[in-house]
């Protein structure tokens, strides 16, 4: 109101809130005046400052100002002053124009933003998609406790770098886990059965879910804005016989993005000989690298680093992925969007129209997307897809079974990578260990051939949050195809022979790297066990 009034009568801002003055009867601060104040955003919080166009400030013992952007919304004014008058002592009320108390709530969330350890130069323009903003002058001004549940569960989570949210609904609590380095910890738990369900509602009115549907699965995405960071969330809801579990996959894009730039396969912890034939076959002019593993085991992450490194900017380079993840320069990188129709396989035909010379397909989910795949990588390109498997032996199983062509994915086919993310030991708490017999009996060790191991496990300190690691590495083994080996493939050889001429060609086993690394003392039997069984 007060910008338009501005337009019509055409003053300068000060000269405006001069006369705006006089008519309320209320003194007109400018920018020195409203930098004096000492915000309490625990009275009113900082997002609904910036909605309502208010600031609520103290200048002394007992004496607050209520700023007002616009004098002529009385219903804020209300508002605000029963938010006011709940503190003790005295509340004024002043006007500002709106720029300037626009100005002053910018400064004030980059000082809290610099409190919370964020650089507050790395803010981005505010992108329409973002749900919510979030910090923790917002979570602490939050009037709705169930409202501040989930933020600062979203907060915390960042914080702790968690690669998921675990929101379990058992008989009258609520319990919530973030999975960090690939496992779940506990994080908290709250009591009461109706404050998991709203907890939960929350959830599926951020993602844009059916909160009346509590019998089926649902799927669904949201953004929030956490310290300048737009923070991506892909939210999957389970309905038990509690009521209904949720899981929220985190994705900080801008952290992605610039890992992305010094992103090189050397900085994943592959052992030396893995990454010179990783490298070796993402540099061949066409054919298929595929790289394989369960779900959170690293496989776009090795793709992203060998596309980096043979990023010259001389050739084209397209990726189609669900979702985009890191973001690379000068890479036409395209989203999935299965409600448009944009799937998989409707998406690499395309990109084969768009003259690529290497492509990246984010997963090979069915039997269309496979075989124009292998196509693409018969017809000159480099493809670099993912598949789930177990080995690079399953990998040939699963694309005979989606009905591929064996010849055909035989000579497309360069190599396949197959890995596992194991945790390190924790630096700071790392000290001598024993082993088990149990657990070199598990792995087909004798104690003679493991003498001079040194054995090495993490005690648990504030560094790792008592778990004993701290960060994950890489473990993979490669198989490179060789005429013999497509030889084979293509005549559907059993199993047992493609393993046989795969060691006689100096395959090494992924269990292998995983137990140099128990040798140096930098992982345990334990971890081991548990990623490789």
């Amino acid at each position: 109101m007060v910008q338009a009034l501005q337009k019509v009568v055409g003053w300068d801002a000060p000269s405006l809130m001069s006369a705006l003055a006089q008519s309320f009867g209320y003194p007109a601060l400018a920018m020195p005046q409203l930098q004096d104040l000492a915000p309490e955003f625990g009275a009113i919080a900082f997002t609904e400052c910036q909605q309502r166009g208010v600031v609520l400030g103290s200048v002394g013992a007992n004496r607050r100002v209520l700023v007002l952007a616009d004098p002529f919304d009385e219903a804020t004014e209300v508002w605000a002053l029963q938010k006011a008058r709940a503190l003790p002592g005295h509340t004024e009320v002043a006007l500002a124009h709106p720029d300037d108390l626009a100005a002053f709530l910018a400064q004030q969330e980059q000082r809290m933003r610099a409190m919370d350890g964020f650089d507050p130069l790395q803010v981005h323009a505010v992108d329409e998609e973002v749900a919510a903003d979030i910090s923790l002058a917002s979570i602490s001004g939050e009037d709705s406790a169930v409202v501040r549940l989930v933020n600062s569960t979203i907060y915390d989570a960042l914080k702790l770098q968690a690669s998921d949210i675990h929101l379990e609904c058992d008989a009258g609590c609520l319990h919530v886990q973030y999975r960090i380095d690939g496992v779940l910890v506990p994080i908290t738990q709250v009591s009461g059965q109706d404050t998991a369900e709203q907890v939960i509602s929350r959830i599926k009115v951020m993602a844009e879910l059916d909160i009346a549907e509590r019998r089926v699965p649902q799927d669904g995405r949201f953004k929030v804005r956490i310290a300048g960071r737009d923070i991506d969330f892909r939210v999957s809801v389970m309905p038990n016989i509690f009521g209904e579990d949720a899981v929220l996959r985190l994705l900080d894009r801008q952290s992605l993005t610039e890992e992305a730039k010094s992103l090189r396969l050397d900085n994943l912890g592959l052992d030396g000989a893995s990454m010179t034939t990783i490298r070796r076959l993402a540099s061949k002019p066409h054919g298929m690298l595929l790289v394989t593993g369960p779900t959170g085991s690293g496989k776009t992450t090795t793709l992203y680093a060998a596309i980096t490194e043979i990023h010259s900017g001389r050739e084209k380079i397209v990726t189609i992925e669900d979702p985009v993840e890191y973001r690379l320069p000068r890479v036409l990188q395209i989203p999935v969007n299965e409600k448009k129709g944009l799937t998989f396989a409707r998406g690499l035909r395309s990109i084969l129209r768009h003259d690529p010379d290497k492509i990246m397909v984010g997963e090979i989910r069915d039997d269309e997307t496979a075989q124009i795949a292998v196509q693409a990588a018969l017809t000159g390109h480099l493809v670099f897809t993912t598949v789930h498997a177990n080995n690079v032996f399953d990998v040939l199983g699963r694309f005979l079974h989606m009905g591929v062509d064996a010849y055909s994915f035989a000579a497309a086919l360069n190599g396949i990578v197959a890995q596992r993310l194991l945790r390190m030991n924790c630096v700071h708490c790392s000290v001598e260990a024993t082993v088990e017999d149990d657990a070199l009996a598990q792995l087909g060790l004798s104690k003679d051939q493991v003498e001079g191991w040194s054995f090495k496990a993490g005690r648990g300190c504030g560094h790792c949050r008592g778990v004993g690691y701290k960060g994950r590495k890489a473990a993979a083994e490669v198989l490179v195809l060789d005429d013999t080996m497509r030889e084979l493939i293509a005549e559907r050889a059993p199993i047992s022979a493609l393993k046989a001429h795969a060691a006689s060609a100096g395959l090494r086993p992924l269990l292998h790297t995983a137990l140099d690394w128990v040798a140096r003392g930098e992982t345990t039997l334990e971890e081991v066990l548990r990623v490789t069984g």
